[in-house]
């Protein structure tokens, strides 16, 4: 008999539309369920098997726990700005909203395709004006706030308190100083070709597509995630997160504790700050590096090093900072001496300034005070260029250390700290610097500000114009959306600035009979992902960016489970906690984080094991799956490959076994008159009846577990145990079909209509097992003589001790091994062993 997949698939895909089956209701006296996917940037390839991984898994949760009682929030939407489609733009003069549309076409209809339960009337879309005007009002609120240090939140640019007596330049730049979005001139990564900044993340691919990209200064938008570092941090107390990603978002902000010294310039007034956390070490410091990038080289190089040190800059600039950071991890040191040297705030001894790049302008203060006896990379560079090593700390022990110590100890050859432990050592070097006023105690982070910028036109436009005297004009709130202009020509501007500086008439407005000049840049796709989350919960508010009842209640303690890719693990998150928190403050949202659970999916790799891709010709097509075998197929086996974290290969051999089980359950339920077999309806036997128990009891308290395998392999020994003539009893059809119909609901709503049943099956409750039917009556005893495995019988469960004693000297196996003898001592272990 053959398994019509094909037939009931797309007929209750349809259904499911037709009827909004998954149609989230608007009651809050049920216990809610936030159930989340990272949403997909829509890219013209479609998906492939490696992400409907995740959405399978939150699906499986999503449909279980609608049919445990609780109100279920499912949504899907798309991530659909960014890089890709203008540049395809750029190449073919489509406009990105016609590329952009037919991918997202593309996308729903593989999801749908796949029976995901998404309530489809909340699907958002990032470049809809109704959903970036919100984007747009969130970042004027961000420009509109300043971190207030001792109530340790953002407040209203209103309440800032100004000195009075300044100009109107000087109170607009104290204002500005103080704004949560700034403006200023930093290094980035460019790339002339596309005519845009890169993110760190996003260099190492176009380069290896073949584009080259520089470090230059450029005036740019920041926004001050740094005045939340601590927070940040503190914060992750809250999480249910994996350990490595906790411990990511750790090292990606960088607290470090220490001091900041200042080393006076030799032969002028400048002072060179630098930030160390073992100011322990100071009176080993043979040399002074800053990063190619200071704003003191080009003061302090002397004319015999110029050349040298425009040259070394230079070479830099065409590295990104991950590359210098790799360099410096395997040993690759580099870097010119710029003629100048320090004075040492203790000795006043000369010490030479070098620059290189294996310090970044981005960490502390960019400049380093080199200590190569207890550093490694200062020793790798004191090696390299013939450089003092000074030993000033010991282990404790006493043993001799040759080459380089990093660890901690006694400090020696250091004056007024010798003989102190490191701990003691730091806090009187600390306190020695604050008496002379040569420096202080400090708390830094490796975060920096995000760059918020990018040079493009397909992104939300930034809501802030400026007059001719370079004053802000922010748009006003009830005139959002400011939406981008018509354009046919997407290529940058000659000046160097995006795609949007060409559009004269959109860039040069009046308000208020004011000249005015639109911000050209656009923002990051980042932007519209950082918040997505809350408009699901109410994505039609023409009013609101989420009510605040509607906020309330699903978003108690933050969304419930959140899964999506490794890949995210720092930046994503780290945003979306930042935009959240400043929205906490400003009284927006509840929650004090906005992602309860987090689980990463492993990654999905071709057939050959290795990762998908084009060039590999190993990717996998899941409309080609689907096609073959069916949803439902490719659903159960995304599932059944392995634990949902681990990375595990495609196999096509493993989806066929799927397909097999999935067609024994359509044998097992149709008769050969395509009927539903009744016989399944009659009583269970009582080993039936305890194996249908035990299998609704491990599903369920799998799915809990997100064990989703593991559940998959209860139902096939289920399966296995049954056949067209056992009878599983009304209640046993209807619990078999409703803990199946998560993972493969096509086969399962199909399957309960034949039955008889209404309504949907989604729709209906979790089947309750029966604790007192899933324990065994019968348990096998083993039977030892002389501390060997002789016999084995099953006998009632908890039976007393004279009728195993019984069982087991009338054992054929027991009695052949006493060969006539009588058993000086007989030890008996309950359910368990003679």
């Amino acid at each position: 008999m053959s398994f019509p997949f094909a037939e009931f698939e797309k007929k209750w895909q349809n259904y499911w539309l037709e009827h909004k089956t998954f149609k989230t209701p608007e009651d809050f006296s049920l216990p809610k369920y936030y159930v989340l996917d990272m949403f997909p940037y829509p890219s013209g390839a479609g998906l492939h098997v490696g992400h409907p991984e995740g959405y399978t898994a939150t699906d499986i949760v999503a449909r279980y726990k609608r049919m445990n009682g609780f109100n279920v929030l499912h949504p899907m939407g798309w991530d659909a700005f960014g890089l890709p489609a203008e540049r395809y733009a750029m190449q073919t003069g489509v406009h990105p909203a016609i590329t952009t549309e037919q991918n997202v076409n593309t996308f729903r209809r593989q999801l749908q395709a796949l029976g995901f339960s998404y309530d489809w009337d909340r699907e958002i879309n990032t470049t809809m004006p109704d959903y970036h005007r919100w984007t747009q009002f969130i970042f004027l609120k961000i420009f509109n706030s300043w971190y207030d240090p001792e109530q340790k939140k953002a407040r209203p640019i209103s309440e800032l308190p100004v000195p009075t007596g300044l100009s109107d330049r000087e109170r607009e730049d104290f204002i500005n100083r103080h704004r949560l979005a700034y403006l200023a001139d930093i290094p980035v990564n460019w790339c002339a070709q596309l005519g845009t900044v890169l993110a760190n993340e996003e260099v190492d691919e176009w380069v290896s597509k073949g584009y080259t990209v520089e470090r230059r200064p450029m005036r740019q938008w920041l926004l001050r995630i740094t005045a939340y570092a601590e927070r940040l941090l503190d914060d992750l107390q809250y999480v249910d997160w994996p350990a490595g990603t906790l411990e990511l978002q750790k090292n990606w902000i960088g607290k470090s504790e220490g001091a900041e010294v200042q080393f006076k310039i030799k032969g002028g007034g400048d002072v060179l700050t630098v930030f160390t956390t073992r100011p322990d070490t100071l009176f080993g410091v043979t040399f002074m590096v800053l990063a190619p990038e200071h704003p003191l080289v080009e003061k302090i190089t002397t004319s015999e090093q110029q050349a040298a040190v425009v040259e070394y800059i230079r070479q830099t600039a065409l590295k990104t900072d991950l590359d210098r950071q790799l360099d410096a991890g395997k040993g690759i040191k580099s870097g010119v001496f710029t003629g100048a040297y320090a004075l040492h705030p203790v000795t006043d001894g000369e010490i030479p300034i070098y620059i290189a790049d294996y310090v970044l302008m981005g960490y502390g203060t960019g400049a380093v005070m080199a200590v190569p006896g207890h550093d490694e990379r200062d020793y790798g560079f004191a090696q390299q260029y013939g450089l003092p090593v000074i030993t000033v700390v010991q282990p404790a022990d006493g043993s001799l250390v040759t080459g380089c110590f990093s660890g901690e100890g006694v400090s020696v050859n250091s004056e007024f700290i010798s003989g102190l432990p490191t701990a003691a050592a730091k806090e009187k070097m600390i306190a020695w610097l604050e008496e002379k006023k040569l420096g202080c105690r400090r708390v830094t982070y490796k975060l920096r500000d995000w760059l918020f910028s990018r040079q493009r036109y397909w992104g939300e436009p930034i809501p802030i114009s400026f007059d001719e005297d370079g004053f802000f004009y922010p748009e006003d709130e009830n005139s959002l959306p400011l939406t981008l202009p018509p354009s046919e020509n997407f290529m940058p501007a000659a000046t160097g600035e995006s795609p949007l500086a060409n559009l004269t008439d959109w860039v040069y407005h009046s308000r208020g009979g004011k000249k005015l000049r639109r911000e050209t840049n656009t923002m990051p796709q980042w932007a519209g992902s950082c918040w997505y989350y809350l408009r699901f919960i109410d994505p039609h508010n023409p009013n609101e960016l989420v009510a605040r009842d509607k906020e309330a209640y699903w978003m108690k303690d933050g969304v419930d489970l959140y899964i999506g890719g490794a890949e995210h693990a720092v930046l994503h998150l780290l945003y979306a906690r930042f935009w959240h928190k400043v929205l906490y403050d400003l009284g927006y949202v509840s929650s004090v984080e906005p992602f309860r659970k987090l689980v990463h999916q492993g990654i999905i790799l071709g057939e050959d094991g290795g990762k998908m891709s084009k060039s590999r010709g190993n990717v996998i097509n899941p409309d080609d799956v689907v096609r073959e075998y069916g949803a439902d197929s490719f659903r159960l086996f995304e599932m059944f490959m392995g634990p949902l974290e681990q990375m595990k290969p495609w196999s096509s051999r493993g989806i066929e076994g799927v397909h097999r089980f999935l067609a024994k359950v359509w044998r097992l339920c149709i008769d050969k008159e395509n009927c539903f077999n009744e016989a399944l309806k009659k009583p269970p036997a009582e080993k039936t009846e305890r194996l249908l128990h035990q299998t609704i009891k491990k599903v369920g308290e799998d799915i809990e577990r997100l064990s989703f395998n593991t559940a998959i392999s209860q139902m096939m020994i289920f399966i296995n145990e049954i056949d067209s003539t056992t009878g599983l009893g009304e209640f046993g059809v209807q619990a078999f079909l409703q803990i199946l119909s998560p993972f493969a609901p096509h086969l399962a709503e199909e399957l309960w209509q034949r039955a008889g049943y209404e309504p949907s099956i989604a729709l209906t409750s979790w089947p309750k097992y029966d604790a007192t039917k899933i324990i065994d009556n019968e348990v096998e005893i083993v039977f030892q003589v002389n501390g060997k495995v002789r016999g084995r019988a099953l006998l009632p469960l908890n039976a007393g001790d004279e009728i195993l004693r019984q069982a087991a000297l009338t054992d054929e196996g027991v009695v052949r091994n006493l060969a006539g003898k009588t058993p000086k001592k007989i030890i008996v272990v309950k359910n368990k062993i003679v």
